[in-house]
Formats: structure tokens, C-alpha cells, sequence
């Protein structure tokens, strides 16, 4: 069966009913005839492009903010003569059309790329940077309060309440039960302090945390577990050591990539040479082909053939009556006369 293409949707539609669930054919083939030195190239090339369109639109891969519509694409009369006669710069034209559009891709690839990097140097960087340096020297400032109080397995003290207590288990049980008589839920509680750093008991209507704080707040959610709820808030304390390398090597890292961002920004597109040269060309034999088409038209220098002389009166022919003769002939009657006019007319003829 022969059919004639118009878009991907048709072309997909007629596969999907050879390749589809339910075939009992274990393979298939499909056959596509295109016929040389016809316009099945042009038809086909006007598929691949409403296939990129389509592909742009419902992927989003591409940056570009407008599409040139497809199907608004047509062979000008200077082209069509040229297929007729079979000129090679017809091929070479459609060639340099899809050559030329995919370079164009990869420039506005290359500009966005290019929009995003002077972004991050513009703005990543330094806040990320300057967020990093922060951090450090907050950790670096809470550090010493933590190792000025360390907590041994022979040596542990926490104050809620106002009462200093030296074992784990009673610690949790007071924490448990200021929990239950905290005042108002909707407002933070000053519970006491642990190894130097203040705690303010917080309820968000589900869970109670603690949370301990000096130049940063450091924070740790309860549960039932007596115990466990004083390793929480100890383990949430211990992770300052290990945070403050994490910002600095945040911060290395950062400082490793900024250099490598300014060279990327300043790096031209690799195949601006080429654009280019083929879009010259292309222009070229846009050119070549649009005079090409007029071959066929009146000349404008002047030698146009003589324009025909109707005010001859033409021989006639026979006895045949001249229709142009009589309509040169023909003479309008006389206006209609008014007011005093036309009644003095009117005696005239009665």
C-alpha cells in the first residue's frame, strides 16, 4: 500500500498498526519508497522537521524561545523549476538547511550554557562561598564550648529546670516530664542547658525537639525513649566536627570551581567558523535560485515586446459587426434638465 506522508502522527499511526500488542508475527518489515529527483526528499525533510518541532515543544530539550512554524515552509517557484530540471544545488540547499539548523542548535545550546555559568560566577559562587565562611566560623566559634564541656561515661551532667542532674535515666525522665507540664505548646521553653549550650524545649503540634544554641542551633526531636532522648541531644552537639570540615571542603570545592567557570564563559562557540561559512553559502544559493526563477518573466531593461495599440479601430471582418467599434460609437443621452427648465421642455413637447 502506497500513501502519502503528511506528519509524524500518520507515519507513527500506520507503524502502530503493524507493531502493536496482540501481533502474532514474531517480526515485520515496512517499506518506505521514495522515488530520486522527485519532491519525496522535500516531502520527507518537511516530516523530520515537524518531528523536531513536535520533539521541542513536548521535551523541552532545547532553550530556544520560539519555533518557526513548519508548516508555513514552502518551495518558491525558482525551486520547483530547478527539481523539475534536476539542478544539484536543490540538494545541496536542503543539505545545507538541516546542516545549518542543527549548528544553530548547538550555538543556542552553547549561549545558555554560557547565560548559566556567568549566572553561577555572577551569583553562585559568592553566596554559596560566603554562606560556607559563615558556617565555618560559627562551628569554629561553638567548637570550643563543646570541648570545654566533654561528657565521659563516668561524667555526665545536664540541668532541666534549674536541677543539675549526673545520670542519664533521670536526666530523660525530668525532660519527659517537663515535656508534659510545658505551659503554653505555642511558644519556645527554656528547659535548661547541656555541655555549654543552652536548650529551649519546642512543640509543633505533633513532636517535641530540643534545641541547643551559641552561634548556631543545633537541634534534636524527641521521643518515648528516656534514654535515647539524651543521646539524641548529645549526638546532635558531636556532629560540630564533623559539619565544620564539611564546610570547609564546601568552601575548597567552590573555590576549586570558580576558576574553571571564568575560562568556560570566555570560550567562544567551537563551530561559529563553520555556521558561518555554510550559512553563507546558504544565502548564496537562496540567491542564485530566487534568480533563477525570473528567467522565465519580462525583462526590466527595456526590452519588454511592444504593448498592443487598442486605439487602432480593427478591419473588419465580413459582414460581422465590431462590438469594440460600437461601444467606441456609442454617445451617453443628455442630462434631464430641473426646475423651470423642465417644464418649458415639457411645453415643447406637448
Amino acid at each position: 500500500m502506497i500513501v502519502r506522508k503528511i506528519c509524524p502522527s500518520d507515519l507513527e499511526q500506520r507503524a502502530g498498526r503493524i507493531i502493536r500488542r496482540g501481533n502474532e508475527n514474531e517480526k515485520v518489515k515496512i517499506y518506505r519508497y521514495v522515488t530520486k529527483g522527485t519532491f519525496d526528499a522535500y516531502n520527507w525533510g518537511l516530516v523530520e522537521n515537524k518531528q523536531k518541532f513536535i520533539g521541542q515543544v513536548m521535551t523541552s530539550k532545547s532553550p530556544a524561545r520560539s519555533i518557526e512554524d513548519v508548516d508555513a515552509t514552502a518551495f518558491s517557484y525558482a525551486e520547483v523549476k530547478m527539481i523539475a530540471t534536476g539542478d544539484p544545488r536543490i540538494k545541496e540547499k536542503m543539505d545545507l538547511d538541516i546542516q545549518v539548523a542543527k549548528l544553530k542548535l548547538l550555538k543556542s545550546n552553547h549561549m545558555a550554557q554560557r547565560y548559566e555559568t556567568e549566572d553561577m560566577i555572577i551569583k553562585h559562587f559568592p553566596q554559596k562561598m560566603a554562606e560556607a565562611r559563615l558556617f565555618i566560623e560559627a562551628f569554629s566559634a561553638d567548637l570550643p564550648i563543646l570541648e570545654a564541656h566533654p561528657v565521659k561515661e563516668d561524667a555526665f551532667s545536664m540541668t532541666i529546670l534549674g536541677k543539675t542532674y549526673t545520670e542519664r535515666k533521670e536526666a530523660g525522665m525530668a525532660l519527659v516530664k517537663a515535656c508534659k507540664s510545658m505551659p503554653d505548646p505555642k511558644k519556645p521553653f527554656d528547659l535548661g542547658e547541656y555541655r555549654g549550650f543552652p536548650m529551649q524545649l519546642h512543640f509543633d503540634g505533633a513532636k517535641f525537639r530540643v534545641t541547643m544554641k551559641q552561634n548556631l542551633t543545633y537541634t534534636a526531636e524527641l521521643s518515648d525513649d528516656v534514654v535515647g532522648n539524651i543521646t539524641r541531644i548529645n549526638n546532635a552537639l558531636e556532629r560540630i566536627p564533623k559539619n565544620l570540615e564539611g564546610q570547609k571542603l564546601a568552601l575548597k570545592n567552590l573555590q576549586r570551581d570558580l576558576d574553571p567557570a571564568k575560562e568556560e564563559v570566555n570560550r567562544p562557540f567551537p563551530q561559529e567558523a563553520e555556521l558561518e561559512t555554510k550559512s553563507a553559502r546558504l544565502s548564496q544559493l537562496n540567491i542564485e535560485l530566487d534568480n533563477d526563477g525570473g528567467a522565465g518573466l519580462p525583462s526590466q531593461d527595456g526590452d519588454d515586446p511592444p504593448a498592443r495599440d487598442d486605439s487602432s479601430t480593427p478591419a473588419p471582418q465580413g459582414d460581422k459587426p465590431s462590438i469594440r467599434q460600437a461601444i467606441r460609437d456609442f454617445s451617453p443621452p443628455a442630462p434631464v434638465a430641473t426646475g423651470a427648465e423642465r417644464g418649458q421642455r415639457r411645453e415643447e413637447i406637448l
